[in-house]
């Protein structure tokens, strides 16, 4: 792959594409591409993280496994993100499994070289302090939001946040990776997701949803799906465009799908 093509790659990361070209260019060299397909497990529950990654279009899950044999995710992680890195700041050791949950790329650096960076360039840790904020604002709303809403808003809010992390019409969710991001049984994911699709919001394959009527969809979600974009574009600098924002978002865009149908 020639250099413009792996630096357009690398800075379909929003994080990576905030930085300041100089910050950007001292990172660059280090930088190398990796393929995460699903299922694959980047660090499990203890290991020793090495690398941090920042991801293009793979969906990565941060899942505890608990003793009923059970799991449920923790955080998630897009090309809005860095993961490997926030664990770092306390222990080198993964807080939990993680996991790819849709299949993609991602730039991948080596902890010691990014700590380096951080250290040695304000620009860039402002920058990775902003991220680590926003994600803590994410996680606090998420606990508030399992809390008190239904299954079908946090569904919704689910499946709008994988549509805008992956730019893709399929989206590679199954029943079994929707129960885990909602701490569910599969029975009820199939009730909900049967559901929205009576409703005409989605439509679903073998393995994969495509929605049908995003707007329709962003109204059936709950609040905090708006809440945590709002945070994430005041945590981050100017420009930023956050975890929600993505061409499915453009209301030009609704408007045609919804015409379309």
């Amino acid at each position: 792959m020639k250099n413009g093509a792996k630096a357009a790659l690398h800075r379909r990361n929003q994080l990576l594409a905030a930085l300041e070209p100089d910050d950007y260019s001292w990172l660059e060299p280090y930088l190398e591409i990796v393929e995460l397909p699903r299922g694959k497990i980047v660090y499990q529950t203890g290991e020793a993280i090495r690398h941090t990654y920042f991801p293009h279009d793979a969906v990565i899950s941060l899942v505890t496994d608990l003793q009923n044999g059970g799991s449920v995710q923790m955080a998630v992680f897009g090309r809005e993100s860095v993961f490997g890195f926030v664990s770092a700041l306390v222990t080198r050791q993964s807080f939990g499994r993680y996991v790819t949950q849709i299949s993609g790329s991602a730039s991948r650096i080596t902890l010691e070289r990014l700590s380096k960076g951080l250290e040695l360039r304000p620009p860039m840790r402002r920058v990775l302090v902003r991220y680590t904020e926003a994600l803590l604002a994410q996680t606090l709303q998420t606990v508030a939001c399992n809390a008190v809403h239904s299954v079908e808003a946090r569904c919704c809010r689910a499946i709008l946040s994988t549509h805008d992390r992956t730019d893709k019409d399929d989206i590679a969710l199954t029943h079994e990776i929707l129960a885990e991001m909602l701490g569910v049984q599969r029975s009820t994911v199939s009730s909900v997701t049967s559901a929205l699709q009576r409703m005409d919001l989605i439509s679903q394959g073998r393995g994969t949803i495509r929605i049908t009527n995003r707007a329709g969809l962003e109204e059936t979600a709950c609040e905090c799906y708006q809440a945590i974009r709002r945070s994430f574009e005041r945590h981050l600098p100017s420009g930023h465009e956050g975890p929600a924002a993505s061409a499915h978002s453009r209301p030009a865009l609704d408007k045609q799908r919804n015409t379309a149908r």
